[in-house]
């Protein structure tokens, strides 16, 4: 009798316990769908605060969750935990998903199991065909192919990169977008008052309202004629988006320009710099989205941009109202046409070396001219600067690497070092410098994957860096006046 009692009760699931207390019915429901949720799910540090702030994990679980090294684990682990957790685990975990824009593994999980007749598993299921032209399709310069769920997939994901959307693809594909969430749009968590008078001092100051003033350039579209090799930059679009919301919740005033020539460019950049305003501020932002090369970006006629020109037009001698003051430049751009396909890590601990340069000044001791010998108003001489410092910039590649398009934008999320870039600043700006958010920026796309199955580009990785001459710990103090 003690083995039939789960049978008898099949309509009163609902209030039948287990040992820890979640109901059977939606135990049920999590191993049901356990292969696509250990698939498809996203299981990131948003997901995760949301589960803790509802007291169903401990931070010895997260914690535990998020050191596991690959997407899969993580869902792995997390659904190993949530039968342990209570009646409200799975609400609670619904809620998250819903929280995290992963609503459609949120019905997946409440869908009454009569429906669907049987456990969903993707080996089972075959692609369902849909007509050409509707919203969030995969973009590429080939013909449009038709698309499947993100649940009836045959294709299994790669362990890396969880992508809620899978796509049928083409061999000849060069570019494509692939759907999945939108980005993160938690708010800007704020610093503390006892975090800023613990570390204003050690730190650049950034106290000013606003913090300073912020250019984003964002180039999406290319003249075919001038510029007839240079494709659409699909879901290029997404990533102004993003970082205007970010840097103006970061307390920024943003400024956005979409589409401009190289000319273009230089003028918009050249009357940014000469912003009388800059003196008041304590901090300016540059944000340069496009296709490039090593030491350029292009515009939309094809003719690049140095980035060379670009730091000169803000260092000490150039730009005097932002001297000793921080200044940040993010750029989405390749820097050459290497396509890194990745390395398989043999057996041993991972490499922890830093993939960013190190740029250093030689420095020089002589005679100085006569207008260094210029005496200030109390007749002392005036404190020299380098030509260029207090300057950080992070770039979406290594030196000489092609971003892999066909894996690494889409036309929800944008581009993966945005994605990250928005995230960790979400999350981490209140009490961590930026130097610290690059380096957890660069430990997240060292993780991702591309999935392109029958492409050249599947499994492709990516590497972002950053160079730095700051002189100080750079925080931002979201939100502390």
């Amino acid at each position: 009798m003690v083995v039939s009692l789960s049978v008898l009760y099949p309509a009163d699931c609902c209030s039948k316990m287990l040992e820890c207390g979640m109901v059977e019915l939606d135990r049920q429901a999590l191993r049901r769908r356990s292969v696509v949720l250990c698939k498809q799910m996203v299981v990131d540090e948003l997901l995760i605060q949301s589960l803790q702030a509802d007291n169903i994990l401990t931070e010895a679980m997260a914690d535990n969750i998020m050191a596991e090294q690959t997407a899969q684990k993580r869902s792995f682990r997390l659904l190993q935990l949530l039968p342990k957790r209570g009646p409200r685990a799975f609400s609670s975990f619904c809620a998250a998903l819903r929280d995290t824009e992963q609503e459609h593994l949120c019905e997946l999980l409440t869908q009454s199991p009569e429906k669907d007749g049987k456990e969903t598993h993707l080996k089972s299921i075959q692609p369902e065909k849909e007509p050409e032209g509707q919203a969030g399709r995969l973009v590429m310069q080939t013909p449009e192919k038709k698309r499947t769920r993100y649940e009836d997939s045959s294709f299994p994901l790669s362990t890396e990169e969880g992508i809620v959307a899978k796509r049928a693809r083409t061999q000849e594909s060069m570019e494509c977008s692939l759907d999945a969430d939108s980005p993160i749009n938690t708010p800007v968590l704020a610093s503390t008052r006892d975090f800023y008078l613990s570390h204003c001092q050690q730190s650049y100051r950034m106290n000013s309202l606003p913090r300073g003033f912020a250019l984003v350039i964002s180039n999406v579209t290319f003249d075919p004629c001038a510029a007839p090799d240079l494709d659409p930059r699909k879901g290029g679009e997404v990533d102004d988006e993003v970082l205007r919301k970010v840097f103006t919740e970061l307390d920024y005033v943003v400024t956005v320009h979409r589409d401009l020539t190289a000319q273009g460019m230089r003028t918009c950049i050249e009357n940014f710099c000469r912003r009388p305003d800059h003196r008041t501020m304590d901090s300016c932002v540059v944000c340069l989205l496009s296709h490039g090369v090593e030491g350029g970006v292009y515009g939309t006629d094809g003719q690049l941009l140095q980035l060379d020109w670009v730091f000169e037009a803000f260092d000490n001698a150039h730009c005097p109202l932002l001297q000793n003051k921080p200044k940040m430049f993010f750029i989405q751009a390749c820097r050459g046409e290497e396509m890194d396909c990745g390395v398989e890590q043999l057996d041993g601990p991972v490499r922890t070396s830093s993939p960013s340069c190190e740029q250093r000044d030689a420095g020089r001791e002589g005679q100085g001219d006569a207008d260094s010998r210029q005496r200030g108003d109390m007749g002392r001489p005036r404190i020299k600067l380098p030509q260029r410092s207090d300057m950080i910039c992070g770039y979406a590649s290594l030196k000489g690497q092609r971003i892999c398009t066909a894996a690494m934008r889409n036309t929800k999320r944008g581009s993966w070092f945005i994605q990250e870039l928005n995230t960790a600043l979400r999350l981490h700006a209140r009490d961590t410098h930026l130097a610290d958010i690059l380096v957890q920026v660069n430990g997240r796309i060292k993780e991702r994957e591309g999935y392109a199955p029958g492409t050249a580009h599947h499994r492709c990785k990516e590497m972002s860096e950053f160079t730095s001459s700051l002189c100080k710990d750079l925080f931002l103090f979201p939100k502390y006046q």
